[in-house]
């Protein structure tokens, strides 16, 4: 494994000096940021909370920016945006920024992954009308499609994204090849809902609280979150183009600092009410404040009459383990875009992942706002089917499935 090489010689410096200090330092002088006002995309989903909170708690002016959040309409629209220049930055898919890079899912230019914004908290939902058919798990559905001879659509948001991925990994982990034995569409996360309520498809993978708004409107019920797929998984991260972070080093390190506080603030429990407050208004989430805090403090419904507190919610900082930009995470996309023909051929896995995950700048914001850093930039994970995921063989793991293209 390669261990997290330390900071440049000026921020190993800077370590040293008191925090006040520091931030003074970095946000003046050569280290100032190149750009001060930065617009940040977003798409209404519970995990935005990160680029909401930075903006709205004036932890972007604590380091010498000035953070616009941009609600989008849709994860193609985030994308373009980044790639025209019209977004500094914005919350996007992790699998969206590495299909980008190797031009899968829109158009190729090289792309920057800053920090990971949020685990888990996403989820699997099948339509009511399943349940006349005695649906109600994964189990139940695979009989189903087995024996009845029609086409079941599932719906994610973007071709090569987490929820995609998601999907598929669980479809295929009940014997369901998500290729073959159904159809699948890319639909908007905020309209997913609506979707499902005029029978579009029997199910979809969508982040918070689209899960949670579809039990609100009795249109479906939950069989699975994503952290039953991967606990802790990578979910949303901050992302740009090579380019900008190139010529704005100083700007992205100072919105990767400014998020970390935020991050450290939406997760100590006493702020994640006031945070699911801010973020339901009609220019964010625009949600029921219900429909998004029960999730958000990890008290989960299945629509069904069962309830419990999830182990493992969203998670925004988690001690410094939640933002880190592991190679091993962005490695994991790629086996699953290798998996599902997204990609014809193997890459070189984790020479993608040094480009993309900027490691060293991420280690500069976050030695300057005291979050922790792990000892390797790898790491280990189980997901459901008992696969081990450590990133050490990636072109052995992506050929290991028994489902796949």
């Amino acid at each position: 494994m390669n261990k997290t090489k330390g900071l440049s010689v000026a921020a190993a410096l800077m370590a040293l000096l008191p925090p006040g200090v520091r931030q003074g330092a970095w946000a003046a002088g050569s280290d100032a940021p190149e750009k001060t006002d930065v617009k940040i995309g977003f798409i209404p989903l519970t995990d935005c909370a990160s680029v909401v909170v930075a903006a709205a708690k004036g932890f972007d002016k604590k380091y010498g920016i000035n953070i616009i959040p941009s609600k989008e309409a849709s994860w193609a629209a985030v994308r373009d945006k980044t790639l025209s220049g019209d977004l500094d930055a914005a919350h996007v898919l992790y699998g969206l920024v590495y299909g980008v890079h190797l031009g899968i899912g829109g158009p190729k230019q090289d792309m920057a992954v800053l920090m990971t914004l949020n685990h888990n908290g996403q989820g699997i939902s099948l339509g009511r009308h399943l349940l006349q058919k005695e649906v109600t798990d994964g189990p139940s559905l695979a009989r189903l499609i087995k024996a009845e001879p029609r086409e079941f659509t599932f719906a994610h948001t973007f071709p090569t994204g987490t929820h995609a991925m998601w999907l598929y990994y669980w479809l295929a982990s009940h014997g369901i090849n998500p290729l073959t034995e159904v159809k699948t569409i890319t639909v908007p996360p905020p309209e997913m809902v609506e979707n499902a309520r005029i029978g579009n498809m029997d199910g979809f993978c969508v982040g918070e609280p689209w899960n949670a708004r579809g039990i609100f409107d009795q249109v479906s019920f939950s069989v699975a979150s994503s952290q039953d797929v991967w606990a802790d998984h990578p979910e949303k991260v901050l992302g740009t183009t090579a380019a900008f972070a190139k010529r704005h080093p100083n700007t992205a390190r100072a919105m990767v600092m400014a998020l970390l506080e935020a991050a450290r603030y939406i997760d100590q429990p006493e702020n994640r009410s006031e945070v699911a407050r801010l973020i339901s208004a009609e220019a964010y989430v625009n949600a029921p404040l219900s429909v998004i805090e029960d999730r958000f403090l990890g008290k989960y419904a299945d629509g069904l009459g069962k309830t419990w507190d999830e182990p493992n919610p969203m998670r925004f900082y988690n001690e410094g383990r939640t933002p880190f930009p592991y190679l091993s995470d962005g490695m994991w996309f790629l086996t699953q875009h290798k998996r599902w023909g997204l990609l014809k051929a193997h890459p070189d896995y984790l020479a993608i992942a040094r480009q993309i995950n900027q490691i060293e700048l991420y280690t500069q914001a976050a030695t300057q706002t005291g979050t922790p850093l792990p000892e390797s930039d790898m790491r280990t994970s189980c997901l459901m089917d008992g696969t081990v995921w450590d990133g050490r063989n990636p072109v052995e793991y992506a050929d290991s499935f028994e489902i796949k293209a």
